[in-house]
């Protein structure tokens, strides 16, 4: 599957991973006005084999295909959307 990754440019270490490129829409409006502007860093085929830095492949898999989005927070706080 396709993933696109973006920062906030208002919170450090923020990243929101998308399955469809720019579908901000996806996003829960109160998520959305926390994390202000975002910013494309990123995109790539995730497969649940793939390493990623801070989240287990399959998770933000299950994410995507359930919601359209996974949050990633800096190490230490809770993903709540």
């Amino acid at each position: 599957m396709r993933c696109h990754v973006y920062k906030s440019r208002t919170r450090p270490d923020t990243y929101i991973y998308l399955a469809e490129k720019d579908d901000f829409d996806a996003l829960p409006d109160a998520l959305r006005q926390r994390l202000g502007m975002l910013e494309p860093v990123l995109e790539f085929d995730l497969t649940p084999e793939r390493r990623l830095a801070r989240s287990d492949a399959a998770t933000v898999i299950a994410a995507l295909q359930a919601q359209g989005f996974h949050l990633q927070l800096p190490p230490g706080q809770a993903e709540t959307a």
